[in-house]
């Protein structure tokens, strides 16, 4: 096979420890040399600098968990080749497998061009996407303890989440406070902290609360419980104010992103942080969609397909889409995706089909950030106009174009054989 890179270096990555194996293919016989580094950050540099010395521009390691990150950051901006590369792709032959032996086996698969680069974006993007990933847990977090919440009021037999819309609004937290608190009510005090835009009925609220048996160990865990749901939502906010200062330069591809129906600010991004701005990763939006879990899988032996379905890649991106997805074809003002989806959904079912309106939206995603114009599909106007409207518009040009041979002094039969000829010399006409 033909050596892509004549100097490459394969490096095992380990929580305390690198191994770094360099390959001179120089000539017909490779010669390598060995070399263990710390992961302390001074030992890394040391490791960049044995790089350079050595004049290798081409390495490659394997994305283990995250102890990979720290070699990558010493090797930016230094090495201009560094690919971190799958463990798939470089998994080593079982019974021949150690340190010294896995940084040559990727060493000698980086050489000959057989290791797919993963996709690292930009530092400013990756410290973006720390934040939003960040974000989510906490609202996963917080998802977490509103449940819990709620089911210790069950237990306790208070069913305000029966009568009330949300549990966490007004009418019901006020409610809500005054059983937690260790002071004496009556049915009055319950009605007078009822919003006076509630719909429940006086009756069905204090049917909902009375019964409530809380003991001070329980009502205690409540608090707990409700003071961890208000800190969350200062972290909450406290992160969002970083992101807002970390987008401000990327407002305009925002405001581009925007553009597409189902996708707000938030999503925007959310998008931006997980692929970043720079479409030029990817070779074509197959690769964008394949990379974030959207393309059908493919899965074919002896003429027969196997399976067909998405991978679990994109864990955060792949929600951030669907959610977007579900959106767009609800979209009143523009019904684009809702007219994609039907047509799917007839054919494949709905949830297939919302996986088909998400990879759409992606690929105009990675169109609109690579070149930098608004969401306008080529087939819009199938969508936007409907077939009687375009009936209409054709009858109104064929009026207009009997009145113009008309005038010309063309009779009536005249024009009749014009457009009967015209119709006969159609390909489209058998």
């Amino acid at each position: 096979m033909e050596v892509i890179y004549s100097r490459a270096c394969g490096v095992d990555v380990h929580k305390r420890f690198i191994v770094a194996v360099i390959c001179f293919s120089d000539s017909a016989k490779p010669k390598y040399i060995h070399k263990r580094f710390s992961t302390f950050n001074n030992q890394l540099i040391k490791f960049r600098n044995w790089l350079i010395e050595n004049d290798c521009q081409n390495v490659c390691m394997e994305s283990t968990g995250k102890y990979y990150i720290p070699v990558y950051n010493a090797l930016e901006g230094f090495i201009s080749n560094v690919v971190v590369a799958n463990p798939k792709w470089v998994k080593a032959i079982k019974g021949e497998k150690d340190d010294n032996k896995d940084a040559k086996w990727i060493a000698d698969l980086f050489k000959l061009g057989l290791v797919r680069s993963s996709f690292i974006p930009e530092k400013d993007i990756r410290i973006l996407r720390e934040l939003t990933r960040y974000l989510f847990k906490l609202i996963n977090t917080r998802s977490s303890e509103k449940n819990r919440f709620q089911n210790a009021l069950t237990v306790g037999n208070c069913k305000v989440d029966m009568v009330f819309t949300d549990t966490f609004g007004k009418s019901a937290s006020s409610i809500v406070n005054l059983i937690l608190s260790d002071d004496d009510y009556t049915d009055e005090d319950i009605l007078s902290k009822v919003h006076g835009r509630c719909k429940a009925s006086p009756e069905d609220i204090l049917s909902a609360v009375d019964g409530t048996n809380l003991n001070p160990h329980q009502k205690a865990r409540i608090n707990i419980v409700k003071k961890h749901m208000e800190y969350i939502d200062s972290l909450l906010d406290e992160i969002q104010l970083h992101i807002n200062e970390m987008v401000a330069g990327y407002e305009n591809y925002i405001q581009l992103l925007c553009t597409i129906p189902g996708i707000n600010r938030k999503s925007a991004i959310i998008i931006i942080s997980e692929i970043g701005i720079d479409m030029s990763q990817w070779s074509s939006h197959r690769k964008l969609t394949s990379w974030a879990g959207l393309a059908p899988g493919c899965n074919e032996s002896a003429g027969k397909k196997k399976s067909v379905k998405i991978s679990r890649a994109g864990v955060y991106l792949k929600p951030c889409l669907v959610q977007v997805a579900h959106a767009a074809v609800k979209d009143k003002k523009c019904e684009y995706y809702a007219d994609k989806f039907n047509r799917i959904s007839k054919r494949r079912g709905k949830k297939r089909a919302i996986i088909a309106v998400a990879r759409k939206i992606l690929i105009a995603v990675y169109h609109i950030l690579k070149t930098g114009e608004i969401f306008n599909p080529s087939d819009m106007a199938d969508i936007e106009t409907t077939q009687k409207q375009r009936i209409e518009y054709i009858k109104n040009n064929l009026k207009n174009a009997y009145n113009q041979l008309s005038r010309t002094g063309l009779s009536e039969e005249e024009i009749i054989n014009i457009l009967l000829r015209k119709s006969s010399d159609s390909p489209y006409l058998e």
